[in-house]
Order: structure tokens, then C-alpha cells, then sequence
């Protein structure tokens, strides 16, 4: 279904021509990611058909309730960290009853979606390049293209749609509880009041930031999804094919992020 080029040309004599050859290579890795989850998405409306529906189901419990034991936990000490850190510097001005308005801001425009992101990367994402891998390496996925069953729809819609569904949620939920986490570092160590603590997060965060971290947070999803089932699918040579798939799956969800995450700011905030 999907062939993976080697990067290396012997046919290329100068450096500039292997260059060239790996540019290449990487822009129809990239095209043939696109194409796949593209295709993913045309089969959404087939979502709650009798072949999809329970795979949709265990996708979106595998994605959100089982990725929430990790995120609370690092969403709670980000906002605590960022709370102790920001609030020391506004205590030197008398500042400290700011520090709810900080915390809040930097979660809902920048780190509650990219702490979601990467802990999903590191998680679902991983998971599903290990599945589709071993899947491709025991030609599990040959199979069922003889008889007749699109891989795109059977593998790579329910867990596209699981994640373009549970981002989001997963972020607001990060949002909420680095706030808390925030709220308690500011009562029990800066002396902020609670009401306090409240009023400046609503006074400084505003709609927008809300839902530019919920749009970057669709679009992570959208990315990881993209990047793992490629990797699955070109996934050759057996177990350690499996276990480099997966690290680059990793690698290449944390690079895309953190760069599509700045391209979205210079947008949203020129």
C-alpha cells in the first residue's frame, strides 16, 4: 500500500545530487502520510457503521481514559512549576496576585496543547506505529487487502478520529488542572487569595486563547495520527523495523508539533 524509498542514490555521484535525491524522498513520505489520513478522513460518516463501530469506541477510550492518569499528573506540576516560578519574579514587583492571569494565559494559547501533544505522541502515538508495524512486518496488512478490507478504514479512521475528538478534551482538561495546580502554589506559598487567584485568570485570558489552543490541539492530533500510521505501514524488517518506527514516530510528532505550534502563533498572533 505504501512504499518507503531508500535515501540513498548509488546512481548519485555528487553531494548535491544525493541532496537532491533525499529532499525528494522526503517530500513522498510526506505526500504519501497526507494522502493516507486524508483518505481517513472521507471514511468519518462510516464511523458508527457495524465493521467501525466498536473499533471507534476502544479507540476513543484508549486515547482519552486511558491517557488520563499521565496527563493529570504533568498537567497539575506544570502549572504548579510555572506558578512558582512566575510568582517569584512578580513577588520581587508586589506582583504576585498576577501570577493566576499568567499561569492561565500560557496554558490555553501554548503549553496545555503542547504538553497534550507530546505526552499523546509519546503514548497513543507510539502505541498505534507499533501496531500498524508489527501488523505490515507480519503481513497482516497484505491480508487484509486480499480480502477486501481497505486498511485506511479499518485501522487508520477509528484511531484518526479518536484523536481529532479527544485533543481537544484532553487539553481543556491539561488547561483546568495546571490552573488548580497553579491556584495552589499561589494560596499556600505566595499568599494569593483564591478569589484573587480566580478573578485574575478570567480578567487576562480571553476567548481567543482558548480557542487557538483548542485549534492546535485538533491539529496535533490531526499530525500524530499522519506520522504514526505512516510509520506503521512502512515499517520493514521484523522486530527491530517495529522498534525504529516507533522511535521515529516519536522523534518526528515532537519535531512537527513544536514547529506547527509556532507557525499557528506567528498566525493567530502577528
Amino acid at each position: 500500500m505504501i512504499t518507503r524509498e531508500p535515501y540513498y542514490c548509488p546512481e548519485c555521484t555528487s553531494m548535491f545530487a544525493r541532496w537532491g535525491y533525499k529532499g525528494l524522498s522526503f517530500s513522498q513520505q510526506v505526500g504519501q502520510a497526507m494522502l493516507v489520513t486524508l483518505r481517513a478522513v472521507l471514511y468519518i460518516p462510516l464511523m458508527f457503521s457495524k465493521r467501525n463501530r466498536h473499533e471507534v469506541w476502544y479507540q476513543l477510550f484508549f486515547t482519552g481514559i486511558k491517557s488520563l492518569p499521565v496527563i493529570s499528573v504533568v498537567a497539575l506540576f506544570t502549572g504548579m512549576i510555572f506558578a512558582v516560578q512566575t510568582g517569584i519574579e512578580l513577588a520581587r514587583f508586589g506582583q504576585e496576585v498576577q501570577v493566576g492571569g499568567a499561569v492561565t494565559v500560557v496554558m490555553l494559547r501554548e503549553m496545555g496543547p503542547f504538553m497534550t501533544g507530546l505526552i499523546i505522541a509519546a503514548s497513543v502515538g507510539s502505541s498505534i506505529a507499533a501496531q500498524l508495524g508489527t501488523m505490515t512486518v507480519s503481513e497482516e496488512i497484505a491480508a487484509l487487502e486480499i480480502m477486501s478490507i481497505d486498511p485506511i478504514r479499518f485501522l487508520v479512521m477509528p484511531r484518526l478520529l479518536a484523536l481529532l475528538v479527544m485533543m481537544p478534551m484532553l487539553t481543556l482538561y491539561t488547561d483546568l488542572l495546571a490552573v488548580a495546580g497553579g491556584a495552589i502554589i499561589g494560596v499556600t506559598q505566595l499568599g494569593v487569595d483564591v478569589q484573587a487567584y480566580l478573578d485574575n485568570a478570567v480578567l487576562y485570558a480571553e476567548l481567543k486563547d482558548l480557542y487557538t489552543g483548542l485549534f492546535k490541539a485538533f491539529c496535533f492530533g490531526f499530525i500524530i495520527c499522519a506520522v504514526a500510521c505512516h510509520e506503521g505501514f512502512t515499517t520493514t524488517g521484523g522486530a527491530v523495523g517495529v522498534g525504529k518506527a516507533t522511535r521515529s514516530t516519536v522523534v518526528i510528532s515532537f519535531l512537527v508539533i513544536l514547529v506547527t505550534g509556532f507557525i499557528l502563533t506567528r498566525i493567530f498572533y502577528n
